[in-house]
């Protein structure tokens, strides 16, 4: 007789934070687009790449740029930084399956990893309202030289568990975050928050984080699906 053997578990699970964990894209955005009207710019889609998944130094570069050039850079970055946290402190909320996908994962033995290009004091907040407890580590904007779209955060993190990134899957929201991902090397799972995300190697895209289970992330690190 033989026995079917189960598929072996991921040996890290990194996620990203806004969009993915949590319900701040849209926080983000009002953010921006309150900024951007106080710079004399109307924000529309047209920007949306240039915000979404984006960290505040980016955002505030092309906020900088389309609006002319006479509010410095760092002024902006500062307003966006301190609306952005102020919203988050006051709004955030779980994204739905996002607590019972980091149970099953603590409960199944593994570890979570939380990366984003949002900054430390971001992430602070977000965690008094997750609970820190969930993540072997987290990954922030300062934390790298570069951030995503680069595959920076994600290789940090794998480097910093001791696990291959190739062995890892990513959960993303965004294009940009899903970008990273791959070009670290992972395998990902995309629940898109704002924009659209098409399916491509390597790539599983569902509705919801409640659609997530350790089957079908053992599954994607075998590369079955």
């Amino acid at each position: 007789m033989h026995s079917r053997s189960t598929p072996a578990l991921p040996a890290a699970v990194l996620l990203d934070m806004d969009g993915t964990l949590v319900d701040t894209e849209h926080l983000w955005w009002r953010t921006v687009e309150e900024t951007a009207r106080r710079l004399g710019h109307l924000p529309t889609d047209a920007d949306l790449p240039e915000v979404l998944g984006r960290p505040v130094a980016y955002t505030a570069r092309h906020l900088h740029r389309v609006s002319g050039g006479t509010v410095p850079e760092a002024r902006i970055a500062r307003e966006l930084d301190a609306a952005f946290t102020a919203r988050v402190a006051e709004e955030v909320r779980p994204r739905p399956g996002a607590l019972r996908l980091l149970a099953r994962l603590q409960d199944a033995g593994v570890p979570a990893a939380l990366v984003t290009a949002s900054p430390r004091r971001v992430v602070d907040v977000v965690l008094h309202t997750l609970g820190a407890g969930w993540f072997a580590l987290t990954v922030a904007a300062e934390d790298t030289a570069r951030t995503k779209p680069a595959p920076d955060p994600y290789l940090r993190a794998a480097a910093r568990l001791g696990v291959a990134p190739r062995d890892c899957i990513v959960v993303e929201d965004s294009p940009v975050g899903l970008a990273a991902a791959l070009a670290a090397g992972c395998r990902a799972v995309a629940v898109p928050s704002t924009v659209p995300i098409p399916e491509e190697p390597g790539v599983v895209v569902l509705d919801s984080l409640e659609d997530v289970d350790l089957l079908l992330l053992s599954a994607l690190a075998a590369a079955r699906i």
